[in-house]
Formats: C-alpha cells, sequence, structure tokens
C-alpha cells in the first residue's frame, strides 16, 4: 500500500495541497519506512508549511536511510514542480543544496 499513498502525496504536493499530501505521505512511510521518496517529499512539504522542525527532523530522518538527500534524477519533467520540490529540501536541510 506504500507505493500509491506515495505517489498520491506526491500528487497533492505538486498541487500545492501540503496538508492531504503530509497525511499520505506519513502513511507511506508508516506502510514502507525504509523508501527514501516518502521521506524526501515530506521533507519538503513540511517546509513549504513552514514547519522547518518537522522538516529538518524527517530530513535526519532520511540521511539515516541514505546519504543522498537529493535524488540524481527527480521525478519531475515540469520545472515548477522540481524548484518546489528542491526549495523545500533546501529549507528541510537548513543548507544550500
Amino acid at each position: 500500500m506504500g507505493q500509491p499513498l506515495y505517489v498520491t502525496g506526491m500528487a497533492y504536493f505538486v498541487k500545492h495541497q501540503f496538508d492531504e499530501a503530509a497525511s499520505k505521505l506519513l502513511l507511506a512511510i508508516q506502510d514502507n519506512p525504509g523508501v527514501p521518496g516518502s521521506y524526501r517529499t515530506l521533507a519538503a512539504c513540511y517546509a513549504h508549511m513552514g514547519r522547518l522542525g518537522e522538516a529538518r527532523e524527517i530530513a535526519a530522518r532520511l540521511r539515516a536511510i541514505t546519504p543522498q538527500v537529493v535524488p540524481s534524477d527527480l521525478p519531475w519533467r515540469n520545472l515548477e514542480h522540481c524548484e518546489l520540490f528542491l526549495s523545500g529540501l533546501r529549507l528541510a536541510a537548513g543548507e544550500a543544496i
């Protein structure tokens, strides 16, 4: 069930419906805690919601899974979606990525 929840969470994220995205992504992480994509998107989501403490906590959990905070290939062709994702990850990481 984790993959459909992740995809649904990503869809809400790019629509800027961050509350809905966060709830789906949390369920995706609960169902499959070893998948970095859910953590990345949730961290970016929290950052855009202004919940920087939680965003940084999720980023720390992501680093425990993989040292690669930013994936080598981004899942979107739309540059606006990529920038939304990357800017959120930058905020969550608390550093320039």
